[in-house]
């Protein structure tokens, strides 16, 4: 099981995480079974407690700065100890293995251009984007200084960030403490309304910034040197 997304990740980014003698290939969880198991393990604080922010959150790894741990980001995500990683046929290694799954697929469907966020579907229909957003703004605020620019709102880029940030329980993103020197602005009440629609395309262009090769000097967040 290996993470393959990115076009320049360190290499932490392509730790294989192994299986204990086993022949066959490890399952990964569905979404029902990995939402049913997230919220299960609320008190274990995992950054993801349903599989909507699971989806936001690693999101934001594949889009954003390059360079991220998978052993770091994962167990944090999932609150699973490092040793989940050594032993197969567990929960824990069947979420790790979704966790690489949708991380793969994740940087497929933005290299062709056809991300579609797993928001929360409300009994009516309507489209809840919430949890999908606050798991983003968890992976976001798990190397605030990483994604300086972006969390800047006098940085150009910050208008990609907003949308996001706008559906989270405080405006600026779950559990995020600015930067000194970066002031809160509060997004237009007008914009809030249909910021979910806007995701893809913000998502879109977050990936473009932290992972073009920019020939003349590296982008902040980004692995180049």
């Amino acid at each position: 099981m290996e993470l393959e997304s990115g076009p320049r990740r360190r290499e932490a980014g392509h730790r294989r995480m192994r299986r204990a003698g086993k022949t066959k290939p490890e399952r990964a969880m569905g979404e029902a079974e990995l939402d049913a198991w997230l919220q299960a393990r609320r008190e274990k604080k995992p950054l993801a407690t349903n599989a909507s922010m699971f989806d936001g959150f690693i999101t934001a790894i594949v889009a954003g700065p390059t360079g991220a741990d998978p052993l770091r980001w994962i167990t944090a995500l999932l609150a699973v100890p490092h040793s989940a990683f050594e032993t197969g046929g567990t929960p824990e290694f069947a979420a790790i293995k979704a966790a690489a799954d949708r991380f793969n697929a994740l940087g497929t469907d933005l290299r062709e251009g056809r991300f579609s966020p797993r928001y929360r579907r409300m009994p009516n229909g309507d489209v809840n984007a919430k949890d999908w957003c606050e798991g983003f703004m968890a992976a976001v605020n798990l190397d605030p200084a990483d994604w300086h620019a972006a969390l800047d709102p006098e940085n150009s880029l910050n208008n990609l960030l907003r949308p996001i940030m706008s559906q989270c329980k405080n405006g600026i993103g779950v559990r995020f403490m600015p930067l000194p020197g970066l002031p809160r602005r509060e997004p237009e009440i007008p914009f809030l309304a249909l910021s979910h629609t806007a995701i893809p395309m913000c998502v879109a262009g977050l990936r473009q910034h932290y992972h073009t090769v920019w020939h003349d000097k590296p982008r902040p967040g980004s692995s180049r040197r």
